[in-house]
């Protein structure tokens, strides 16, 4: 996040404050961040600062009552090929409220919920039924056409949602940072940090990963790989991070003999495939690379410790709340 300048040019100073906001009638917790310039004792806010404390709020809003994410409701249009327009038109929405949900209005609790019903393909492809009326004779052949591909394609669904099971512990929601799901993003996570930063001991890939998200956090009020956290003797480290190492092939593991002990080194064997993510996202984890890039595992590791998130959760046994984004040290 950009920090502006004050009277006299140099940076103001960042201030983070615990506050309550009021959504749709419900309040949520959240951090309020704004930027002081205190040689004239003002503070101010920027369009950045404003979307973080506000994707915070909705966030919760969103997980609470089973509201799909911006990703998810953008992915779905995506996948049958449709305009804003006509999936407003299928799901019985106004003509343009489909695009303002993209844009990230939170959709009614109804609304909500009918995107969520629709991203079942069975349930679309009914949907596109209903509208036949609705849609010219082409639009409805092409898009009746995709929905019955989709729905045959969906057979392997079931493999993907026990992969996600077995590597993210904790469902999407404030324990991970409200990111999405998904083994092919974080597989191009680990496969790009390692493309940038070469072999890394496991060690040392658990901060990286835990400074990924947590700083993504901390710009963007969303994390990135999907993981939560958790604060053990050696540091924050992902939860089954046993699993997530060995769960791709392309992710090579090898035992390695330092100072008489033995390390799990990793090395990538395929290239990354970024195109999925956001200049913001690709921001973050190449700041994140960048700074650690050239720090010892100890010297990380030991960085790490020097965070209230590690020092205030640890031995614990408990998932490091997201809001320790706001107290990072590191970065």
């Amino acid at each position: 996040m950009k920090v502006p300048t004050g009277s006299t040019g140099t940076p103001l100073r960042v201030v983070y404050e615990h506050d309550t906001l009021t959504f749709r009638g419900e309040k949520f917790g959240c951090i309020y961040i704004s930027f002081r310039d205190d040689n004239i004792d003002e503070g101010y806010t920027t369009t950045e600062s404003d979307s973080v404390w506000y994707n915070q709020v909705t966030n919760q809003y969103r997980e609470k009552h089973g509201i799909p994410y911006v990703d998810e409701i953008v992915a779905l249009r995506e996948r049958y090929g449709v305009s804003a327009t006509k999936m407003s038109l299928i799901l019985g929405f106004g003509t343009n409220q489909y695009r303002l949900y993209e844009e990230g209005e939170v959709p009614s609790e109804s609304n909500g919920k009918m995107i969520r019903s629709a991203m079942n393909p069975k349930v679309f492809l009914d949907l596109v039924k209903s509208s036949r009326h609705q849609l010219t004779e082409r639009e409805f052949a092409k898009i009746t056409a995709k929905a019955k591909e989709v729905v045959a394609k969906s057979v392997g669904w079931h493999d993907e949602q026990w992969a996600v099971e077995r590597l993210f512990r904790s469902g999407r929601g404030l324990a991970n940072g409200f990111a999405p799901l998904s083994t092919a993003r974080l597989k191009n996570v680990l496969l790009y940090v390692l493309g940038q930063m070469g072999e890394t001991f496991q060690t040392k890939m658990n901060k990286v990963m835990f400074y990924i998200d947590f700083l993504s956090y901390r710009e963007r009020g969303m994390a990135i790989t999907g993981l939560a956290y958790q604060a053990i003797e050696f540091g924050p480290v992902p939860q089954r991070w046993d699993r997530v190492y060995s769960a791709f092939d392309e992710v090579e593991q090898q035992l390695r003999l330092v100072q008489g002990q033995e390390c799990l080194s990793l090395r990538a064997n395929e290239t990354a495939d970024m195109s999925g993510f956001s200049v913001e996202e690709m921001a973050v984890i190449d700041e994140v690379c960048g700074r650690l890039k050239d720090m010892t595992s100890r010297a990380v590791s030991k960085m790490s410790h020097e965070e209230p998130a590690w020092k205030e959760h640890v031995g614990k046994g408990e998932t490091i709340p997201f809001s320790e984004a706001f107290s990072l040290v590191g970065l």
